[in-house]
């Protein structure tokens, strides 16, 4: 069985949704193909007891994320914020404090520390996101090293730099040795700074979607109906330059004009393209891992951290369960703190028996919050190096010197193929903004070409 399309889009997670919306509101036609029995990629709903939706994928949106903010109000959805109020937890080595504001006390040589490298880190990020990352200014100094080779020579303290791996942790859920320099301060310039990505209040985690993030993308695909797909995966692109043939699974066929691929990059690696891509694609790809998390979601009674004077929210540089931040839905009820293990910590913790686990998990709340965190009425992990179609999470990020050598085709079309997801975003990069923006950039780079 064969189907003919103006456009076939592979991957229904935002990015591919919102490229297929845009086509199909420009006269296009479009078929969705979806690996996955659901919609929403890296975006899940799961169920709290009592039937309450959480996210155990992506969740937060906020201030400058200019792309999902007008796709939510489109939608119909509603935003409503993150639980702040009360004081905050900081661990930092042996020490401990609770507080209010942005700054955490600590040692004020470290706190010093960490104020000059956040100022030279958000400098240098200025000036990478003001073109692609691979063209600013110091572009193959900062791209032959990684992330940790920057902090040991700019953070001075041992405090500092032990921050700045649990920011790292917290942002890209991989380690500063891990990712390229050059990659850290385009994330970090495509989000206006190192604030906007690691603050609630004002930042990044400032607000959730009523009724769980995973709705954006089950709306979209309401809209486009039967053009959705799902149990499809795409094992196959046979393409030239007048079109291609994108081969289900199944051995089901799709010939279409054009093709967007709109997974993460090392899924898109996987796919089996005939004839072979360019080297400059290949070779990028294969220099893109995922990051690595686990994220808890732990509920309780009541949100009785609130009750104490707590927001919820705590970060530690020595426990595995390194952030965690108030979750509970808009009602108030169950609570829940959501945690996640990142980096090096889903590594090591992925190992362990579930039991094992989850006790971690426990002991680190209790840890943080008291002994009433020892007994939830729920526990509910997801590891996203276990899905099959995703790989891993928050997304995928670029190892040493890969950006200046490959980066110009990360978005670069290869004929009748284009490419989406967050990671090729220009700003907000790894987050549900930066898949949206691709989206409709794909979908501006096609409809020119099929008139």
């Amino acid at each position: 069985m064969e189907k003919s399309v103006d456009v076939v889009v592979v991957g229904a997670g935002v990015a591919g949704l919102v490229a297929a919306r845009d086509l199909v509101e420009g006269g296009a036609d479009v078929l969705v193909l979806e690996a996955r029995d659901r919609v929403g990629g890296r975006l899940l709903n799961g169920e709290l007891p009592g039937g309450a939706p959480i996210e155990v994928g992506g969740q937060w949106v906020g201030p400058g994320q200019d792309h999902v903010l007008t796709l939510i109000k489109e939608l119909g959805l509603r935003t409503y914020p993150t639980y702040v109020d009360g004081e905050h937890i900081a661990e930092f080595g042996s020490s401990r404090s609770q507080y209010t504001g942005r700054v955490p006390k600590m040692n004020p040589l470290v706190l010093a520390d960490i104020g000059q490298a956040q100022y030279r880190l958000d400098r240098i990020a200025r000036q990478v996101a003001a073109s692609d990352p691979w063209r600013a200014p110091r572009a193959e100094e900062l791209d032959a090293q990684t992330f940790d080779t920057w902090l040991r020579k700019t953070a001075h303290t041992a405090g500092g730099r032990a921050f700045f791996r649990l920011v790292t942790e917290a942002v890209f859920s991989a380690e500063p040795e891990d990712m390229s320099a050059l990659w850290a301060a385009f994330y970090v310039g495509g989000a206006g700074g190192l604030d906007p990505l690691i603050n609630a209040a004002g930042g990044a985690q400032q607000d959730r979607v009523v009724g769980g993030t995973q709705r954006i993308a089950l709306e979209l695909a309401e809209e486009l109906g039967d053009r959705v797909v799902l149990d499809a995966p795409a094992t196959d692109i046979e393409w030239e330059t007048s079109g291609v043939r994108v081969v289900r699974r199944s051995g089901l066929t799709v010939r279409a004009r054009r093709t967007v691929v709109a997974v993460p990059p090392p899924l898109a690696a996987r796919i089996r393209f005939t004839p072979g891509l360019p080297g400059d694609r290949d070779q990028l790809v294969q220099r893109m891992p995922m990051g690595r998390v686990i994220k808890v979601n732990v509920a309780y009674g009541e949100p009785f951290w609130r009750h104490a004077g707590l927001s919820g929210q705590a970060n530690s540089t020595d426990r595995p369960l390194g952030t965690v931040l108030d979750n509970t839905p808009l009602g108030g009820a169950p609570g829940v703190l959501v945690g996640f293990l990142e980096g090096r910590h889903a590594d090591t913790c992925s190992r362990m028996e579930f039991d094992e686990r989850r006790a971690q998990v426990i002991n680190d709340l209790v840890g943080y919050f008291g002994p009433r965190a020892r007994n939830p009425i729920a526990y509910i992990e997801r590891d996203w190096a276990e899905e099959e179609y995703s790989r891993g999470c928050y997304g995928a990020f670029a190892v040493p010197n890969a950006l200046t050598r490959f980066g110009p085709a990360l978005r670069k079309p290869v004929g009748p193929l284009h490419w989406a997801g967050t990671e090729t975003a220009t700003k907000w990069a790894g987050y549900i903004d930066g898949a949206a923006e691709s989206g409709h950039r794909v979908a501006d780079e096609i409809l020119p070409k099929l008139s």
